[in-house]
């Protein structure tokens, strides 16, 4: 069994159905709404779990409720929660996500308060997988990644540190996250802009287009399968988690994106963020109808 330590946040996510997404200050009405386990740390490390990995987390909590909450949810998840880190006295952090008919959705989030700042960085495992929310761990857990010789996958959301992106063994950005490192509005101009700014391997994700990436200098795409959107909410957090498996699992970066596709585009077809993460065997049954 493959294992990837994930370092970054990990929240109580609650959500709310709405037909469509709130324009105007005035009171809305939701006709669904959960609360459940988010974040984008956590989110990838219930994606590996669940894949066959092994999971452990690198994640700040208060010792709140909310602390608690998140911590018990990912242990009945079979993440590893051991490396968290506890601080007593700190707000844990917490969001509130609106999801429309179409899938799409709008978050804002709390990400606590007094949270600590270093964490001590444990074994590593095959591969590690960071977010931007705690640059400070990420940093010194991307340099001791590098020192072994392992995959250091940056999930790049914006704001992207330029330093933790060039720790990195690879760099995966959101489109936000290639815009805001990159300034260009365009996909397309933007990829051969961080290439040429990063030493790793560098590609960009967006949802239904799938991921770009550099192909001999040339940008190319690699289309995400088709499927019956109901909720996006954590399927990039998902295809991250899924693509870094994929990696310590041996898989080469196209082998592995593509594996991240396919987790990614079943975690949409479900309301409720990561619960529809699936599992390895409905994953593989899928890909094989994607032959």
């Amino acid at each position: 069994m493959a294992g990837v330590l994930v370092c970054g946040i990990a929240v109580v996510d609650h959500v709310f159905s709405v037909d469509t997404l709130p324009t105007r200050a005035q009171k809305h009405r939701a006709h669904a709404m959960d609360v459940i386990g988010g974040g984008c740390a956590a989110n990838a490390a219930v994606a590996i779990a669940r894949l066959g990995g092994a999971a452990q987390l690198l994640t700040r909590l208060g010792d709140d409720d909310t602390g608690q909450v998140i911590r018990s949810e990912l242990e009945d998840e079979g993440v590893d929660m051991g490396p968290t880190v506890v601080t007593p006295g700190a707000r844990s952090p917490v969001s509130s996500v609106f999801v429309d008919a179409a899938g799409e959705r709008m978050i804002m989030s709390f990400r606590g308060t007094r949270l600590a700042d270093d964490a001590p960085i444990p074994p590593l495992p095959e591969a590690v997988l960071a977010d931007t929310r705690w640059p400070q761990a990420a940093r010194a857990l991307f340099r001791a990644a590098r020192a072994k010789g392992i995959a250091a996958v940056l999930d790049a959301e914006a704001p992207v540190p330029h330093d933790l992106a060039e720790a990195a063994s690879h760099v995966v950005f959101s489109a936000q996250g290639l815009r805001n490192f990159t300034g260009a509005e365009s996909l397309e101009a933007g990829l051969p802009m961080a290439q040429a700014a990063l030493p790793g391997w560098v590609a960009v994700t967006d949802g239904a287009r799938g991921m770009a990436y550099m192909d001999h200098g040339r940008v190319a795409w690699l289309v995400a399968p088709k499927v019956d959107v109901v909720d996006t909410l954590g399927a990039g957090d998902v295809w991250h988690g899924a693509f870094t498996l994929g990696l310590a699992e041996g898989m080469t970066e196209m082998e592995a994106a593509c594996f991240a596709h396919a987790a990614a585009a079943l975690k949409c077809t479900a309301f409720g963020g990561r619960k529809a993460a699936p599992t390895r065997k409905i994953l593989n049954e899928f890909m094989e109808t994607m032959l």
